[in-house]
């Protein structure tokens, strides 16, 4: 079980849990978002929106998915009630990503969790969370300097994409859309490069379930239609991963 984080300390502020820290943490992050959030700006400009729209939509909604989503149901003139519905169930995730972290945070006062979840993402939470794995602490701090690098690098890159419009083109002969797997494959390293009998353990149980899911949603895909195959792998494998680290956890107990 996570253990909340010590209260932050003026060696906190300065040092491995400071602010700096968890900017220079971010920076995988922010090099992922600057070429995935130029596609946004691009699709949203595309789309109908303003300059000014696309920079409140990166700003406040501040969720890549969602605000596809919500560019392409713009696009289409859908009704204004099913692009918050599609929007809230998108990012409907966000509530358990904030959960998993909530107890190594639990001594910061409520406001600063409140601005720490809403800035929270997939990404900087599977940074923060790797933090957590490999022993380390959550400060305000430092998740300040990893939600506001990667939070800035989204908005700039989404004016960016807006203000180039056509200029760029098809993104995807870019590069672009690859940008996101890049990404992740990025963090993946970084979550397994840690050392240790603990960190050993981890690694062999996240390359059993990246396999896992590798193999079901390619194998599902043949069978399921839509994108079917990936919810079911990632419930399997996610499912998988529980019970391998119970299994783990029980053994060295």
């Amino acid at each position: 079980m996570l253990q909340p984080a010590a209260p932050l300390s003026s060696d906190d502020a300065t040092g491995t849990g400071g602010f700096s820290a968890g900017a220079r943490a971010a920076v995988p992050v922010v090099l992922g978002y600057l070429s995935i959030g130029l596609a946004a700006g691009v699709v949203e400009r595309a789309a109908g929106l303003s300059v000014l729209e696309v920079l409140l939509l990166a700003t406040v909604l501040y969720a890549g998915s969602a605000q596809f989503v919500a560019a392409s149901m713009i696009a289409t003139a859908s009704p204004t009630s099913a692009i918050v519905v599609a929007v809230f169930f998108v990012n409907l995730r966000h509530l358990l990503l904030s959960a998993a972290l909530a107890p190594s945070l639990a001594r910061l006062p409520t406001w600063a969790n409140a601005l720490i979840g809403a800035q929270l993402t997939d990404e900087t939470f599977v940074v923060a969370w790797s933090r957590v794995a490999n022993g380390g602490q959550l400060t305000g701090a430092w998740m300040a300097g990893l939600n506001l690098s990667a939070w800035s690098a989204w908005g700039i890159a989404n004016v960016a994409g807006a203000l180039l419009g056509g200029a760029l083109g098809d993104t995807r002969a870019l590069g672009f859309d690859f940008a996101l797997a890049a990404m992740f494959a990025a963090l993946a390293v970084l979550q397994l490069s840690a050392s240790g009998d603990a960190a050993e353990r981890r690694r062999v149980r996240a390359i059993a379930v990246a396999v896992v899911a590798a193999v079901l949603a390619v194998t599902a895909a043949l069978a399921l239609p839509g994108n079917w195959n990936v919810i079911f792998a990632t419930i399997t494998a996610a499912t998988l991963g529980l019970v391998l680290e119970r299994w783990s956890s029980g053994r060295t107990s």
